[in-house]
Order: C-alpha cells, then structure tokens, then sequence
C-alpha cells in the first residue's frame, strides 16, 4: 500500500517520528502541500492521510486509485464525505486525541484573562515594578474565580473535560448542548443558549463549526451577555462574527476574550481583533501539547491498520 501524508509538519516538526505509520506501507511525508501540488503527490496513493487538505468532489473524481482518506484531526469538513462513500473511499478521523490539552488551554486563556501573568511578567521585565513605591503593583484586576458561573457552548469530550478542571476550583458550570445526554455530566446544568449567554461569567465555546453554529457569537447573542463577562474560543474561529466581538471589546461591551482560533488561519493584519482591546489570543495552539500530537500519530496508524485488516474504526463516512 502506498500511504502519502500530504502535511506532516504541524503535527511532526520533527519532535517525534512516523514509524507506527511507516510500518504500514509505502510512506512519503510531505511537511506542506500547496493546492497546486497536492494531485501530483497523492494520484498514486492508495492511503492518505492530511489535516487541513480540502478534499472536493473534483479531487476526488481524480483520484482513481485512493481508498481511505485518514484526517489526522477531529475535525473532518475538510473533506467531501458523502461524495467520498459514493467513490467507495473510506473516511477516518481521530477523536478525543486532545481532549486534555485543549481543556488545559482553556484554562491558560480563563487564568490570562483573570490574572494577567504575561503582561505583568513583561512589565516587570521593562522596569515597571522597579519604579514602584510599594511592594506590590497591578494594572489589570486581579479575579478569583471560584464561586463564578462557566458557561459551555458544546459539552461533548473537550467541554466535559474544562468542566472537570472548573469543578475543582470551585466554579459553578451550566452548559447548552442539544446532543449530549445530561446524565452523563452529573456536575452541570443543563440550560437553554439564552440562559447560558445572560448568566455565565465566562463562556467557553466547545461545539462543532455547523450551518447553525456559524458565527452564533455575534452583535445579537453579545448583547445578552454581561459586560464584565469572558469569551473563550478553543474551538473553531468561525463560531465568532469577528467584526462583532471586536466592536463589542472595543465599547467595554465585554470584559475581555481569549481566542485560539480564528476564522482565516494564519490571521491577515488587518483582522480588527488583533488591535481589539482585552483581546488575548494564541495561534492555534490548544490542541499541541506533545503527549497529545504523540497520541494523534499512534490512533492514526491505529485507524490505517485497522482499515487494512478489513474492520475500520473511527470511520465519519459510513
């Protein structure tokens, strides 16, 4: 078998190895692949295995000899699956790999929010602290965060997670999610989106980018939030009107947001957000940590080697 990775280099810069997958087949590894390149890399492939690749129906028609598609990612939108199950081309991704790191992130961006270590680190580092007159100094509020309100938008494998680590600390976590069973997440409320928007604290967004979900944060649905309130944004930059929660940071509208994903990745420099007020964010870096890229690569073999042995797993084109 003939397996093309067609961009290995975010998930392997070169901290771990393609081994499990090389074990498999015929492996050529290609960091990036531009539109241009990408029939002439994967037209003798049997196996392929991308991220961020878009795989449309004219691709596909192509790719005469291709029989499984492995997203080496949750996410799987890239690819046309109903167009890929008529071609009889299996379609895998690989779920709750990150569940961890990104509920970690989560947190990194709640607590940056709250307590501001970076900049209170820079500004220490340019002076500041050492012109002071007291021992002590802060230019941000300094926020506990027990005994507020986290609002989930999504409670499914990541959003459970943030609500573990909310639980610990003494947060109160109501969430809004038509699809989950509320049994399953005895220590959150259950409540309807206009409820979780007016009383939570902080909102987490932790669903999937839908037809509905799609820029579900805009001028109306911030308008009912509180204006001390924070946006957190692990999931997927779309979920956001960006022009809208700019405007909203921007009037004092908000209390501040911490992003990781935007809607045009890598961001242009005139994204409003990058010079919005209270606006913190980081690049797509939620999912990364290295035990979870470690996991991503071994459930991804998992999943080749599975659809070898004529019993595929994780399979999102059925």
């Amino acid at each position: 078998m003939r397996i093309v990775i067609l961009d290995g280099y975010t998930v392997n810069p070169g901290d771990l190895d393609w081994k499990e997958i090389e074990a498999l087949g015929d492996l050529t590894v290609y960091d990036r692949s531009h539109t241009e390149d990408v029939f002439e890399r994967a037209k003798d492939a049997d196996i392929i295995v991308s991220s961020k690749i878009v795989f449309d129906k004219k691709l596909l028609d192509r790719l005469s000899k291709l029989k499984y598609i492995g997203v080496i990612a949750t996410g799987y939108n890239v690819v046309d699956t109903i167009y890929a199950k008529e071609k009889h081309i299996i379609v895998t991704n690989v779920p709750k790999y990150c569940n961890e790191s990104v509920a970690q992130m989560t947190f990194a961006l709640i607590f940056e929010l709250s307590r501001r270590v970076g900049h209170h680190y820079r500004v220490c580092f340019e002076g500041k602290w050492a012109r002071q007159e007291d021992f002590c100094f802060w230019d941000y509020p300094q926020i506990e965060l027990n005994n507020m309100t986290l609002g989930l938008i999504g409670c499914g494998n990541i959003g459970r997670e943030v609500a573990k680590i909310a639980d610990a600390i003494g947060m109160k976590v109501i969430a809004y999610d038509k699809h989950v069973i509320h049994e399953s997440t005895p220590k959150v409320k259950f409540c309807e989106l206009d409820e979780v928007l007016k009383e939570s604290d902080i909102i987490s967004l932790h669903c999937p980018l839908t037809s509905e979900t799609k820029e579900m944060i805009n001028k109306k649905n911030i308008s009912k939030m509180k204006k001390s309130a924070f946006l957190i944004n692990t999931s997927r930059g779309p979920l956001i009107k960006e022009e809208d929660l700019a405007i909203a940071l921007n009037d004092g509208r908000l209390g501040g947001a911490g992003l990781d994903v935007l809607q045009l990745e890598p961001p242009k420099e005139d994204n409003p957000l990058l010079k919005a007020k209270n606006c913190i964010i980081t690049p797509h870096i939620a999912w990364s940590a290295f035990e979870a890229r470690k996991r991503l690569i071994k459930m991804t073999a998992d999943n080749i080697k599975a659809f070898l042995n004529h019993k595929p797993i994780n399979v999102v084109n059925l």
